[in-house]
């Protein structure tokens, strides 16, 4: 009987020990793929770049303000020693821009690549999504004193409270005394028969070519500097808030300043110090020319229906001039400067002290705005309370519920992200940064 047990040497007797040299179909695919794949990568690859495309090598097209960085890949991404090229580092960031912190008491700061989305084509860098901003305001935590913000918004259509100076309690801290409602009448009297006020007779930029119709003349003749393109930044900021009404430029037609019938000018919309000093001046210069103006009738006292002798008072210069600066300063401070300003009044030379007007020109001091680009709108459809406000202390800015009906999540909506009106650096505490980049080295050069 043959030996059922066979050894390991006898069974390896069995294998053809050169079967991998006889033709086999799946060796000859194996061998075509390892000739056929490289040349179809080259090929693809090459025809890439004959068609100026890098799609297939390049994390993808940079911004239009790093575009001239789009072969320096070594100005963002530091490259680290036996290994790949490192993400974009703060430092090569803040080599050429300088990013001042958000607030003194925030928790943390984020590295500009997690709001600065780069490699996304031409967007705006700026344009940071609404997660950035959420992840602090989400759940606002400071480090120090307690914050006054509120600590949980998202989204601007989405837990977003109401503007701070609409909360309850908040007054306009103007002290000049204007009745809109008034002035917004039809049928005005004004200084040439009956006028219809705009908002815009009032309410213009710092910068504005337009007609103003109740100034004064030689206010208006001072024609805006011209600007040219390099002055683009200043001429935005000047169009994008509604500069302050003056006397000079926007009443002085209708509200005169007239203090004496003997004077067809009023007196000079200054301090009550240079008024007293204009008065003194022009009642003294008056009655050293009409020195007969020095004898006159004493104020008649008594009952009117009893006749009495008229008594002449026979005044000096000086005296003549202090009586009739005193009447006419009480009709200014009791009657016409009272009209608009806050007087008061302490014992001494009976100056009073006027209440400066604090007129808020930014009334979102942690926010942008800019009435330049919102030029298409009436004034009333976002000032709608201009039109019945009679009290000063009234606020007449849209609330948050107009600004939502334009600026929301639906397809043909205005923008409603933070950064739209919310900026994360404090460019008030910017620095200057020290440029170290040469022509070459950024052209690609030596």
């Amino acid at each position: 009987m043959a030996d059922a047990k066979q050894t390991t040497k006898k069974l390896a007797q069995r294998i053809d020990l050169n079967y991998f040299k006889q033709p086999h179909p799946f060796r000859r695919w194996r061998f075509w793929l390892s000739v056929i794949a490289p040349i179809a990568a080259v090929l693809w690859i090459g025809s890439y770049e004959i068609a100026g495309n890098d799609r297939v090598y390049s994390a993808g097209e940079m911004s239009a303000s790093h575009r001239v960085l789009g072969t320096k890949c070594g100005a963002c991404h530091v490259k680290v020693v036996g290994g790949f090229s490192a993400k974009a580092s703060d430092e090569a960031c803040l080599s050429c821009h300088d990013g001042p912190i958000h607030h003194a008491n925030q928790t943390f700061t984020p590295h500009c690549s997690s709001c600065h989305k780069e490699h996304l084509g031409r967007v705006q860098l700026a344009a940071t999504s609404n997660a950035s901003c959420a992840q602090c305001h989400s759940n606002l935590q400071t480090n120090g004193a307690a914050t006054k913000f509120v600590r949980d918004i998202t989204t601007f259509n989405g837990g977003h409270p109401e503007f701070a100076a609409l909360r309850p309690g908040a007054s306009d801290p103007g002290t000049i005394k204007l009745n809109h409602a008034i002035h917004m009448k039809r049928n005005l009297l004004g200084p040439h028969g009956p006028v219809q006020l705009d908002c815009d007779d009032c309410h213009q930029p710092a910068i504005s070519s337009a007609v103003l119709h109740f100034g004064s003349a030689h206010q208006q003749s001072a024609a805006p500097p011209a600007m040219q393109k390099s002055d683009l930044p200043l001429l935005v900021a000047q169009q994008a808030y509604m500069a302050p009404a003056t006397y000079a430029r926007h009443c002085a037609d209708c509200h005169g300043l007239q203090f004496d019938k003997r004077f067809t000018e009023g007196v000079p919309h200054d301090t009550p110090e240079v008024i007293h000093a204009f008065l003194a001046q022009r009642f003294q210069t008056y009655i050293a020319s009409h020195p007969s103006e020095l004898r006159e009738a004493s104020p008649m006292e008594g009952l009117p229906q009893k006749a009495r002798p008229a008594q002449v008072r026979i005044l000096t210069p000086s005296q003549w001039a202090a009586e009739h600066v005193d009447e006419a300063e009480q009709l200014l401070w009791r009657k016409t400067c009272k009209q608009c300003h806050t007087l008061s009044f302490s014992a001494g030379d009976g100056l009073p002290a006027v209440a400066k007007s604090n007129i808020t020109t930014r009334w979102f001091p942690h926010a942008d705005f800019n009435h330049e680009k919102h030029q298409m709108l009436r004034c009333v459809e976002c000032h709608p309370g201009g039109l019945a406000s009679q009290e000063t202390a009234d606020i007449l800015i849209p609330d948050i519920q107009t600004c939502q009906q334009c600026h929301n999540t639906s397809s043909n909506s205005a923008e409603s992200r933070c950064f739209e009106c919310h900026t994360y650096h404090d460019w008030t505490k910017i620095n200057e940064v020290k440029g170290r980049t040469t022509l070459p080295s950024l052209r690609g050069g030596q």
